[in-house]
């Protein structure tokens, strides 16, 4: 079991070539694939301001492609906002909570993730 960081879900929906060998290899052999509600959230938008342009639903695709959501409790919101701030983005405070709540390795590309005490998933 892993949750994946929101940008991975994307490259992962999008066989993006950033997807190291690695995070692929982690993403195929994954009992179960999470996918936080903060990360559709996040997803949407993103889609509405025009910073982001995905092609169709991305519940729908994310569904599809096999991974399971992941909602977000008031105990995850209060260990996100109990969380040093390390990282500005409330959307990965959310997903660093998450993991760290659920006991999950945590799949990101992002470099501040050591900062937090949680979980890696290994590539």
């Amino acid at each position: 079991m892993i949750l994946l960081d929101t940008h991975i879900l994307l490259w992962a929906l999008a066989d993006d070539p950033r997807l190291t060998p690695g995070m692929r290899t982690l993403l195929e052999h994954a009992e179960v694939r999470f996918i936080s509600a903060a990360s559709i959230w996040e997803i949407e938008i993103k889609r509405a301001a025009g910073k982001l342009w995905i092609d169709g639903d991305i519940l729908e695709s994310a569904g599809g492609a096999g991974y399971s959501p992941l909602a977000i409790t008031w105990v995850h919101a209060a260990e996100a906002g109990r969380l040093p701030p390390h990282h500005a983005d409330p959307f990965f405070r959310l997903l660093i909570a998450q993991a760290r709540v659920e006991g999950l390795p945590f799949l990101t590309a992002d470099r501040q993730f050591s900062s937090y005490d949680v979980k890696r998933a290994r590539q």
